[in-house]
């Protein structure tokens, strides 16, 4: 079967794809020359009354809860809807940031309504694709013919790849940023515009989001060129790097434009320390960090053999493949050094486990046990689950097929199951409520350019960090009254 992409993104209610909800889920099917097939989706997805979205997302996208609630499907409706139309197979799921951002929302959204989080981007000949490194790539090696995006920081102008600016500088302009369809259309525009201009260039990234290629060049034992957004602007987010030692998710690599001699006095504990530094130790002045990162087979990284650093690349990226060349040689001089690295990373500790069963997706695959039952759920409806008590070997399914039916099924519950449901979500919103008043008073303080009275010092601090994350944003009063309105609503 010919293999089709499906460019998609989301509008959601926050940035934490653990708990935060999909609002708007939008794509267009293309065949590989990106003409549409069918028509394009434009969902919205119902947010559950257990949910206070984040001001500064609706305030950008401009969904409200209301909005959903009237236009969306639930996400047990949509969730069926998207592995029987959408995840078809030989897809090729493409977007823009979307292996960080989109498909982590899709892998939150699948598991807690009872489906798989992971074969859609994998089994039946799927696949999945991040352009966002892809154009990092191509404008470092192979910018021709592209028109790239700038902004103005510190009297510097730093490169940016905005998809908004993207779409305005090569004539297929996005008039309706933030909406997920507008976005979609921009990045199939930004496609074109890649396998047109860098044809070579872009078969070849295309081909390099399997990660059995990644591993493959990675592992050559030789420098390559590599694309990330952890590297600085300033070399257009691309390096050249080398393997030093395996991961789980794939391999430590180091940054060639840095003398391992600098850092090979470094104990294995003060380069845990240096790994795990916080936000502020991180922004100090004296801080210098370890030029590794991890770079994950599976998650399509930009990365290109060294031999298309061409003399415009080098240029641009200040890089001198003579000084690159040193620094390779004394990093393979410098054993105890990687092997310090790769024991600091491997005490690293791991990441505390998630509070609340929807967040704790990645503690473990689904018992074998459980996977028959976990289908009877995905198919059943009301009336079927409200006689369906499934003895689970995984515990947090058990927690989260009640959440499932209160959402999805509020008619399945039992008397006793609509009190659970009901005490664990009046817990949840107190907790949450005030902190999410505080933030409404705020922004309705911002837009009047007024300052809060009775502020102490620390939350003037917080008021003023909080002013400098909205002051560009458009604050309607429409929208900040939707919110409280659906605050009130869904109040204990």
């Amino acid at each position: 079967m010919a293999k089709t992409f499906f460019f998609y993104d989301l509008e959601t209610s926050g940035l934490n794809a653990r708990y935060d909800r999909i609002m708007q889920f939008a794509g267009v099917r293309t065949d590989e020359k990106f003409n549409a097939i069918g028509d394009p989706v434009n969902l919205l997805i119902k947010l559950p009354d257990d949910t206070l979205p984040s001001p500064e997302s609706v305030l950008i996208t401009k969904i409200t809860p209301q909005q959903t609630v009237r236009e969306g499907l639930t996400e047990a409706e949509f969730a069926e809807y998207f592995m029987d139309e959408i995840a078809l197979p030989d897809t090729i799921f493409t977007g823009y940031n979307n292996v960080r951002f989109d498909d982590e929302f899709m892998r939150h959204f699948l598991w807690r309504n009872f489906r798989d989080p992971y074969e859609w981007t994998w089994s039946d000949g799927r696949s999945r694709w991040d352009l966002l490194d892809v154009v990092r790539l191509v404008r470092a090696l192979r910018p021709d013919g592209i028109g790239w995006g700038f902004i103005e920081k510190d009297g510097k102008k730093i490169p940016t790849n905005n998809l908004v600016d993207m779409a305005r500088l090569n004539g297929f302009e996005n008039t309706n940023a933030h909406d997920a369809l507008a976005d979609v259309y921009a990045l199939i525009g930004v496609a074109k515009l890649l396998r047109e201009k860098q044809p070579k260039m872009f078969d070849y990234l295309l081909a390099m989001r399997d990660k059995k290629s990644v591993a493959k060049l990675a592992g050559a034992g030789q420098p390559f060129v590599y694309a990330s957004g952890r590297y600085s602007s300033e070399f257009e987010k691309t390096t050249v790097a080398a393997m030093i030692a395996p991961t789980r998710s794939g391999a430590l690599v180091w940054d060639l434009r840095s003398d391992a001699d600098e850092f090979a006095k470094l104990s294995e504990k003060e380069i845990l320390a240096n790994m795990t530094a916080n936000y502020e130790t991180r922004h100090a002045d004296d801080f210098v960090p370890l030029p590794v990162k991890e770079i994950c087979f599976n998650k399509c990284p930009a990365i290109a053999p060294l031999g298309t650093l061409d003399a415009g690349a080098q240029k641009r990226l200040k890089l001198n493949l003579a000084e690159v060349e040193k620094n390779f040689r004394v990093l393979q001089k410098n054993r105890g050094l990687i092997d310090k690295i790769a024991a600091a990373w491997n005490a690293k500790p791991e990441f505390a486990l998630a509070g609340d069963v929807e967040g704790r997706l990645y503690d473990s695959f689904a018992d074998n046990a459980d996977k028959p039952k976990i289908r009877v759920v995905a198919a059943a409806k009301a009336n079927d689950l409200a006689d369906f008590h499934p003895n689970f070997v995984d515990e947090r399914l058990t927690e989260l097929l009640l959440r499932y039916k209160a959402r999805n099924y509020p008619k399945s519950l039992s008397d006793a199951e609509k009190n659970l449901y009901e005490e664990w979500k009046n817990a949840k919103l107190t907790r949450e409520i005030p902190e999410y008043v505080k933030k409404l008073s705020w922004i309705a303080a911002i837009a009047h350019d007024e300052t809060p009275a009775d502020l102490g010092d620390n939350e003037k601090k917080r008021f003023f960090a909080f002013k400098n994350r909205y002051k560009d944003l458009n604050i309607d009063d429409f929208i900040l009254e939707e919110l409280k309105l659906w605050l009130e609503s869904i109040a204990p």
